[in-house]
Parts: structure tokens; C-alpha cells; sequence
């Protein structure tokens, strides 16, 4: 029997440095889930160790359990084992693989979302760097100061506008009621008192709305960027200028408080109709400062920022209250106003006062813008001018001459007219350049230069009393020819021997072509321009009847001395200019031209010329009381022009009637309309003023004689006055002071 080959001994695992090399921990492929399965008989590779270098090979792989030999016999076992271990492998793989693929998904979106982000980053501060690199250096930026304004007040101090590229004073913030910039901040820009300039939020609405409705409805703007366009870049719509603009509100938000931004913003955003602020928007539409402003007016003036002329209350007051509405549900919403507050002001919307653009005032406020640089220059500040403008009196001056021309258009065929009142120092005290300040801004009272007519008589009557004639010099009235020229009278008649009093009352053509030729049209020229015509004047006859043309002002001015005793006179509209703080920059001192008619000659004057309104072709002048006045009337060739200018002890008026086009009109006489005006102008003004004589005429002689034929009618050559009988001797009315030598003389020149 053979010997059994003796058995080897069990070799126990030790984990000691001498037997490190006998353990093998390392997984083979066998061991791997992934192992193929027809590979499990496969020998493994023999190894050699370090130190016998003997071979060993191992017949089988070694459990993962601790390194146990497998059994004799368990080859099935093992290879159950690695059936059920490839099972469990492929369940922990179908249960992972879905989720791997997501996640593998999102870390990419994650990671381009990352690149991109970074590049656009990159290219966003590329872009906003190029176009920033327009601007001036940060070191030069700086707030530009507010257009100045020029505040026009009257005598009494009451405004009659404002004046300048703004058109309204700068108001500070604490001078508003609160729920003006409330009204502004609701409506557009919500978020002002916390973002940074930029309003993330309300510029993604805006993109939204754009893309969803495919056009333009919102634009994302925050106030601070409103400004920064306002003060510093122009209107156009590029990616330039509103790069810029983002760069500029930053740069706003980072150098000024909330407030100050505000403030800025609300006195220099455009309002519409030339008003800049909400100041000059107030005045513009409500005829009151911003101070005073009601909840719906705020709101209306809010409302105007989305579209300044469409939602102007001026000309669509039905979509200025429908946008005034929404103004004031933001407010509520935002909890700026109550409910009642809400409710109130939709019960009692905003009422525009058109007078602001209709009043006649502003003829006289834009003389004093005209006139203005010839007594402080360039302006650079806030400045008021007090002006010599008295309320009530162009309030009278601007009702007459409307009402006048309403109701006599159509007959008489007058479209325009102005009127003009100085007192005996020269000063304006109401001026009324045109029938309506909205429909045409043309000053005709200042600037229109027309053919006086009859009313540029008296320079010649009082060139002939300087010449040594007197108001008993008789000339007769006759056909006369000078040349190729006989002027004629209205009538066609003639009436013999007549005073030059008589003659002037009654404007006869004949007598003034006489006067002119004796004393010679160079000395009419220049007894004209002593006295203040200013226009150019042809030396030749006619202009004895007013061919020459002058304006309304400069005629009243000439007039003047005539009621202050000869003294010549600068019409002016301006006393004094200050600066709002105080400081005065110009005030009005002198004298004007000095004495230019000799008094004993103003009296005569005034006695021939107080026969106009008193028997003459101004009776329809004639004043109530009896306050003593002279005035002359003027009518230019074919009734293009009507004229009449009087004057009493205190006050001078010029009334002119007529069209622009200089086309004729319904044979329109100086003494018709005109002299309606010129009575309804005087009485109104001299209310509360005390009765003054005439200057010089108590002393005047009573010698005199007159025809006492009764002469119907007068004037022209140059025009036409017509006259109605006058009556014989005095009419019992008047005042104590003029019953005594004006009655004697009326009745000495034939005289009612």
C-alpha cells in the first residue's frame, strides 16, 4: 500500500513583517462585478516571493471574507456567489444609471451657465467701458446750475409771469406738499428710495411687457436716470446714450441723497407747453405756484411725465384726467393718500385756468425780456423785475379792447388791436399788445408800426403855436394844392374862416396841409422827435396827415407832455431788478428828456385838444364826471387804421384798431370804436384817482372867437371823422374846477 504523501501543514495568515509577503489582499478580476462570467476556471497567474523565488501557484482565488480556502466540493457555491454578487451589481446599476445622466445634465448646464455668465460679464464691462469712455473725466462732472428764471412782478407785487428757459422758479423740497413728489415717485418709480439708480426689477418688468406685447409700452427708466439724461446727454434713443446714462445715474446715486435727486429731478423735468418743472407747470395749468398745488392737481401734473403733450390738461383734458386716475390709484396703492383722499380728489379733478396763456400780461412780460439785456447783460442767476405794470388797469385795458372787437368784428371789419396807458412820468401801466396772447404773441402795441392818421396832428398844430401862431389864429378853410397834392376833406366841404382850435377839433385836412407848408415839414419832423417820435418821419406834407408810420407806444409817449406840462418822457416798463436774495442790480432814476414844450404852450395845446373830446370828433371819448381830458382822433388811408389817443392830468392812452394785413377796414374811424375803448379804458383806470386840470389851461386867456356854423363832419385826405352835430352851449356837466374858464372858452369857440 502506498505511502500517503504526508500532508502539508495549514499556514495560518499573520499580518507580521516577516509574512507580509505571504498575504495577498488584491482583488482579482475574478472577484469584480464586471468580470465576464466564462472566465471563472481561468488560473491566475503564479507569483514569485522576494525571498525563496520559488513559485507557488494558487488554485483557486481567495475569499474576500478574511482570505478562507473555499471547500472541497463548493466550486458551485463560489460560483452562486458570484452569480448573486453580478445580480446585486447590475440592480445598484439600473438603479443609478437615470439619475447619473441628470446629474451629469445639470453639472454641464451648471458649468456653461458659469462660462457664459463669466464672458458676458466680461463682455458687458467691455461695452460699458467703450461708451464710458465718452464722457469727461469723473474729476469734471459736476451738476450743470438750473437755467436762470426771471420772476416778472407788477407795481403791487403780484406776479405777471416767469420768464427763461424754465418758465418757473426752482422750489425746494420741503416747499412741496409731500403728495406732489409722492404722485411722481407712484407713477414712476416705485422703488426710488431703494434701489441704486437702477431698478432690476422694474427693468425686467419693462423687458417683459415689450417682448410679450411686441412693441415699445415701458421703458424701465428710474428717475435718477431720467435726470441724468436731462442734465447731461441728449435726447436720442441708442445703446450709447443709454449705456451712458446707467454709468451717469450711478455716479448720481453715489454723490447725492435721495431728496436732493428728487429735487433736482422735479425742477427740471419737461412738463410740456415750454414748462420746465413743476413750478412752471403749475403756473402754466393751474395759474398758481407748485406750493399750493391740490392731490388732483399733483396727480395731473404726474401724469404729465409719461407723455407731456398728450396728457396736457391744455389740450386733452379728457386723457389728463383718465391718466390723472391712475396717478392717483398708484398713490392709494402705494399708501401715500387714504381712501377719502382718493376718493376726493377723483370727485373734484384738476381745472385749467387758460387765462395763463391767454392773459395780456404776457405782452408785457415779453417786452421786459426784450428790453431786459440792456440793463444787466447776461443773466446767471435767479432775478426779479419789478415792473411798472398796474393790475387793474391792464385787467380794464385787455377787457375793453377784447369785448370791443368780439362784438363789433363783423361790423367794422377789425381783427386786432392794442392799447397802451402811461402815467406823466412815462410809465407803462398797462399794455395790451393783441386781441389774444395765445392765438398770436405779435406785440402790436410795442412793435406794430401803423399810419397815425389825424392822431400826428397836434405835433404840426404845435409846431405853428411855436412858430408864433396862437389857438385864435384863423386860417380858412379852402382847396389847396401843393403839387401833384390837394388833400380834402371828409366831408368834400369847406368852411371858410375857423380858429386853429376849431380846425383841430375838428381834424380838417385843409388847415393842417397849411400849417405844414408855413412852418415847413422839417420843423413838424423835428417837434415830433422833441417830443419822443422815434420812427423815421418823411420830410414832405402828407405827413401833416399821418403818412408816416409810429407805433401806439411811442405816439402815447409823445403825447405825455401834454399832461405833465411839457416834460419829455422815456416810456419804460421796468423800475428795478434784484437778485432773489436782495441784491438790487438796476433801478430806474431820471428825468427823461427834460422840459421839451414851453408850459404856456402846453396850456394852449391842451385847451384845442380838450375841444376834441367836447365838441369835436371825439365825443364819444368824452370822460365820466366831467374829468377834464384832450385827445386826438386818427384814421389812415382807406380806413386801414383807427386811432384814438387822449390824456388827462394823470394817465396817457393809445388806442389803435385795425388788421395785420393792413387790409381796410368797414370805414372804422378813430372816432367810433376806438374812442369807446379809449372812454372805457380811462374811467376804469381813474377810479379812486382825484380830478386833475389839464396843465396850464385855468390861465389861458378867454379872448378868443370862433365861427359858430355848425360843421357836420371832418377829416381825411388820410382818412375820415365823421362828426355829429354839435350842440350849442355848454351841457351843465362837469366838475367845479372846470365850470368856470373850460365853459367860457367852450362857449367863445362855439362849443356844447
Amino acid at each position: 500500500m502506498a505511502t500517503r504523501a504526508k500532508r502539508q501543514p495549514r499556514i495560518e495568515p499573520t499580518f507580521g513583517e516577516s509574512d507580509s509577503s505571504l498575504l495577498d489582499l488584491r482583488l482579482s478580476p475574478r472577484d469584480r462585478p464586471s468580470a465576464p462570467s466564462g472566465k471563472t476556471s481561468s488560473k491566475p497567474k503564479s507569483r514569485k516571493t522576494s525571498k525563496s523565488g520559488t513559485a507557488k501557484k494558487t488554485a483557486a482565488k481567495k475569499p474576500a471574507s478574511g482570505g478562507r480556502k473555499p471547500s472541497r466540493g463548493g466550486s458551485g457555491k463560489a460560483r452562486s456567489g458570484r452569480s448573486g454578487a453580478k445580480r446585486r451589481a447590475a440592480k445598484r446599476k439600473n438603479r443609478f444609471q437615470a439619475p447619473t445622466a441628470l446629474g451629469r445634465l445639470v453639472k454641464r448646464g451648471l458649468y456653461w451657465s458659469m462660462v457664459l455668465g463669466i464672458w458676458g460679464t466680461i463682455a458687458v464691462v467691455c461695452i460699458v467701458g467703450y461708451y464710458a469712455a465718452f464722457l469727461p473725466p469723473t474729476s469734471e462732472w459736476q451738476v450743470p446750475a438750473r437755467p436762470p428764471n426771471v420772476k416778472i412782478v407788477a407795481s403791487n407785487g403780484a406776479l405777471i409771469a416767469n420768464r427763461g428757459d424754465t418758465g418757473g422758479e426752482a422750489v425746494r423740497l420741503e416747499q412741496l406738499p409731500p403728495y406732489l413728489p409722492n404722485a411722481v415717485i407712484a407713477i414712476e418709480d416705485r422703488r426710488f428710495r431703494s434701489h441704486f439708480g437702477v431698478d432690476p426689477i422694474g427693468l425686467a418688468r419693462a423687458m417683459v411687457t415689450n417682448l410679450t406685447s411686441g412693441r415699445l409700452q415701458q421703458g424701465g427708466s428710474t428717475l435718477t436716470q431720467q435726470l441724468a439724461k436731462n442734465l447731461f446727454l441728449e435726447q436720442d434713443r441708442t445703446i450709447k446714450r443709454k449705456i451712458q446714462e446707467l454709468v451717469l445715474a450711478f455716479w448720481l446715486e453715489a454723490e447725492y441723497s435721495k431728496d436732493e435727486i428728487l429735487e433736482m429731478y422735479l425742477n427740471r423735468v419737461y412738463l410740456g407747453s415750454g414748462a420746465y418743472g413743476v413750478d412752471a407747470a403749475a403756473r402754466r395749468y393751474f395759474g398758481k405756484s407748485a406750493r399750493l398745488m391740490t392731490v388732483a392737481e399733483a396727480a395731473t401734473i404726474a401724469g404729465l411725465l409719461k407723455a407731456p403733450s398728450r396728457y396736457s390738461p391744455a389740450r386733452n383734458p379728457d386723457l389728463a384726467e383718465d391718466r390723472a386716475q391712475l396717478v392717483l390709484a398708484a398713490m392709494n396703492e402705494e399708501g401715500y393718500i387714504t381712501d377719502d383722499e382718493a376718493k376726493n380728489a377723483l370727485a373734484a379733478p384738476a381745472k385749467v385756468v387758460r387765462r395763463y396763456t391767454t392773459a395780456s400780461e404776457n405782452y408785457a412780460a415779453d417786452w421786459v425780456m426784450d428790453v431786459l439785456p440792456h440793463f444787466v447783460g447776461s443773466i446767471e442767476k435767479d432775478i426779479i423785475v419789478d415792473t411798472t405794470i398796474d393790475p387793474a388797469m391792464q385787467q380794464a385795458a385787455e377787457q375793453a379792447l377784447r369785448a370791443a372787437l368780439k362784438e363789433n368784428r363783423q361790423k367794422y371789419g377789425v381783427t386786432q388791436g392794442a392799447v397802451v396807458t402811461l402815467d406823466t412820468a412815462g410809465a407803462v401801466k398797462a399794455l395790451v399788445g393783441g386781441a389774444d396772447y395765445s392765438k398770436s404773441q405779435f406785440n402790436r402795441a410795442v412793435y406794430a408800426k401803423r399810419q397815425p392818421g389825424s392822431s400826428f396832428k397836434p405835433f404840426v398844430y404845435l409846431a405853428a403855436l411855436e412858430n408864433g401862431m396862437s389857438p385864435q389864429t384863423v386860417r380858412q378853410d379852402r382847396p389847396v394844392r401843393y403839387g401833384n397834392w390837394s388833400p380834402q376833406n371828409y366831408t368834400k366841404e369847406h368852411y371858410g374862416p375857423v380858429t386853429l382850435t376849431r380846425a383841430l377839433s375838428l381834424s380838417l385836412n385843409t388847415v393842417a396841409a397849411q400849417l405844414a407848408h408855413e412852418v415847413g415839414a422839417g420843423t413838424v419832423v423835428a417837434t415830433a422827435k422833441r417830443l419822443g417820435i422815434s420812427s423815421e418821419m418823411k420830410k414832405n406834407l402828407s405827413l401833416s396827415l399821418g403818412t408816416s408810420e409810429v407805433t401806439p407806444l411811442e405816439i402815447a409817449g409823445a403825447y405825455v407832455p401834454l399832461s405833465n406840462g411839457g416834460y419829455g418822457v422815456l416810456p419804460h416798463v421796468i423800475r428795478r431788478i434784484r437778485t432773489v436774495d436782495g441784491k438790487t442790480l438796476y433801478s430806474r432814476s431820471g428825468d427823461g428828456r427834460g422840459r421839451v414844450v414851453d408850459r404856456r404852450l402846453v396850456g394852449e395845446m391842451n385847451l384845442m385838444m380838450s375841444e376834441t373830446l367836447m365838441t369835436g370828433t371825439g365825443r364819444k371819448a368824452r370822460l365820466e364826471s366831467g374829468r377834464p381830458a384832450g385827445g386826438k382822433t386818427g384814421t389812415s388811408q382807406d380806413f386801414r387804421d383807427a386811432w384814438f389817443i387822449g390824456y388827462t392830468g394823470n394817465l396817457t392812452t393809445a388806442v389803435w384798431l385795425g388788421n395785420d394785413d393792413n387790409s381796410p377796414t368797414r370805414k372804422a374811424t378813430g372816432g367810433g370804436l376806438p374812442a369807446l375803448v379809449w372812454k372805457e379804458v380811462m374811467d376804469k383806470a381813474h377810479d379812486g384817482l382825484p380830478v386833475a386840470d389839464l396843465p396850464g389851461v385855468p390861465n389861458l386867456p378867454a379872448t378868443v372867437s370862433a365861427p359858430r356854423k355848425p360843421v357836420p363832419a371832418a377829416n381825411v385826405g388820410s382818412g375820415s371823422e365823421p362828426l355829429p352835430p354839435a350842440p350849442i352851449g355848454g351841457s351843465g356837466e362837469g366838475s367845479g374846477e372846470r365850470r368856470g374858464p373850460l365853459n367860457l372858452l367852450r362857449n367863445l369857440f362855439g362849443g356844447g
